[in-house]
């Protein structure tokens, strides 16, 4: 299977998403097609699903501030989806984490970092080592995370 690099927005990072297919035109595009209000879950999932097809596969999602697509994202077992504000992050979430989906905050990025951030995942190769260990402990059900109850301020 050939290499692909998937995009997907909602209504708010249609605007960035249309500059980044113009820019970058192997991308495959997967929606929306307009700044009509959409389901944003319904973009994340249909692009984590190409993502998931193949191990080399990237995808990049946008929506306003990125952060509901992250959320969505980050529910499919095997996506490791980051939101990026600069093209450094992009690097680190790519090195240090195997990202393999781009989160961009469509209202807050301009296209030049987008662009960077895009070139930046393509371009970074995962470090292996102690943090493949890592990486395989987040679906295994045996890390324990604490929910903080209360606090006082």
């Amino acid at each position: 299977m050939d290499k692909k690099l998937y995009i997907a927005s909602d209504h708010a990072g249609f605007a960035l998403k249309s500059k980044l297919c113009d820019f970058f035109k192997s991308l495959v595009d997967l929606g929306t097609n307009s700044e009509e209000s959409v389901d944003y879950p319904d973009f994340a999932h249909k692009l984590t699903n190409e993502v998931l097809k193949d191990n080399s596969n990237l995808g990049i999602l946008i929506c306003g501030t990125g952060v509901g697509m992250s959320m969505a994202a980050n529910r499919v077992k095997g996506i490791r989806a980051g939101l990026v504000s600069n093209n450094e992050i992009a690097r680190l979430i790519r090195q240090h984490n195997n990202a393999n989906v781009l989160v961009l905050p469509g209202r807050f990025m301009d296209e030049e970092e987008a662009i960077k951030s895009v070139k930046t995942l393509i371009e970074t190769e995962f470090e292996d080592g102690t943090r493949e260990r890592f990486i395989s402990r987040f679906n295994d059900g045996k890390t324990e995370y604490s929910l903080l109850r209360s606090f006082e301020l």
